[in-house]
């Protein structure tokens, strides 16, 4: 189920260019079932029309502190008392400020300051504006207050300046929602996750994969940081954007990761090896490209280090969890992997079940810990991820 299904979410706009991004994120917000009551100032009717919030978000828009209509049942008071969680989007330096200040001339800084659930501040202002002490000092007495402040993104700004002041991308934003509506059973924790394919290199243009798209792993990153954890993600070759929040570090062959995971393991407290990483590799890597001939070509190939073997042997008190991608007597073979490599749980599947296998948006696994054997039905990789840190959480219990 979304996390955001029942939840009461204020979107806040104020008056800057970037306003025109809070039509995305709130389309996003009703797309996740969320229900989007939009709170506009005067100012942000400058650039967006109210028609055109009470259209995506389905119910009508909140512009004045006096409106009979709001005022019935004072308007701010129910809106902030029925709100399970706040988001600004744009908010301007000046927003910022009042709100510092306490100032409350407007009904969407009225409601802020009437308000128990989590606010998020997402700054949005030339770069100039962004850097200076006052709006950085107001910044800084937010984050103090408990608001959550989403960094500004880098790049050309339509004032012409470049650099950092403009609306994080809504998909960043809507991820810091989600997080903040997550309870915080990680809080502490130092998840260090793999993810993705690793390229074993014959020579500079080929090399030995799988087809693994590291949406899995990335699914498992982006749910522990939701849960309060910190993260880091040793990532192989893919195509997915970063969670929001999360450290990568990148790897290119099993080598690479068996590095990374060494490198940051006295860092963590939970590993998760998701990552498809090469049993093999080639002897030798040649320097230039073979070239074709009539000839037959014979590559020898060598073992990797089995990093999942690895820090099971010598966990110290972590978890460790390890994922088993079968193809015949998938428990048999996940019952021996758990036992052999000293995981804590072995999450398998089968690759050969439908809609199940490499590159897809769902599955369908086994959890595996102790003597338990837990079969799970098919469903997409975030859900899957909320199960496996359900099931986390009540081992660190």
């Amino acid at each position: 189920m979304s996390k955001y299904e029942g939840k009461d979410i204020i979107v806040g706009v104020t008056g800057g260019i970037a306003a025109y991004k809070s039509c995305d994120l709130v389309r996003k917000l009703v797309r996740e079932n969320a229900s989007v009551q939009v709170v506009m100032t005067q100012n942000a009717m400058e650039f967006v029309t109210p028609l055109t919030m009470q259209t995506l978000s389905g119910k009508r828009v909140a512009t004045k502190t006096f409106d009979l209509g709001w005022e019935a049942e004072i308007g701010h008071i129910s809106l902030a008392d029925n709100a399970d969680l706040i988001v600004v989007a744009p908010a301007t330096a000046s927003f910022i400020g009042k709100v510092a200040s306490g100032i409350a001339d407007s009904l969407l800084s009225t409601v802020i300051l009437a308000a128990k659930c989590p606010v998020i501040m997402c700054p949005a202002m030339n770069v100039n504006m962004y850097s200076n002490p006052a709006v950085q000092d107001n910044l800084t007495k937010l984050r103090e207050r408990g608001l959550i402040i989403v960094e500004p993104g880098e790049g050309e700004l339509a004032c012409g300046w470049e650099g950092k002041g403009r609306l994080p991308e809504t998909d960043d934003i809507v991820e810091e929602i989600e997080a903040a509506l997550t309870p915080k059973d990680l809080s502490g924790e130092k998840v260090l996750v793999t993810a993705g394919a690793t390229r074993e290199h014959i020579d500079p243009v080929r090399f030995i994969s799988n087809p693994s798209s590291g949406k899995m792993g990335y699914a498992l990153a982006k749910e522990a940081r939701m849960r309060g954890a910190q993260v880091k993600l040793v990532s192989g070759k893919t195509n997915l954007t970063p969670p929001y929040g999360v450290e990568i570090i990148s790897a290119e062959s099993a080598s690479d990761m068996y590095e990374a995971v060494v490198k940051h393991f006295k860092w963590s407290t939970i590993i998760i090896k998701a990552a498809a990483v090469g049993d093999y590799t080639p002897a030798i890597r040649h320097n230039g490209k073979i070239k074709k001939d009539s000839s037959k070509k014979t590559i020898e190939l060598k073992r990797t280090r089995d990093i999942l073997k690895e820090v099971g042997g010598k966990k110290n008190g972590r978890i460790v969890i390890g994922f088993a991608a079968e193809s015949d007597d998938l428990i048999k073979n996940a019952k021996d992997k758990l036992k052999r490599k000293k995981a804590d749980m072995i999450v398998a599947n089968n690759i050969l079940e439908p809609g199940a296998g490499f590159e897809g948006d769902k599955n369908k696994v086994h959890l595996l810990y102790g003597s338990n054997t837990e079969e799970l039905p098919l469903m997409s990789k975030s859900d899957l991820a909320q199960r496996v840190f359900d099931k986390i959480s009540s081992l660190l219990s």
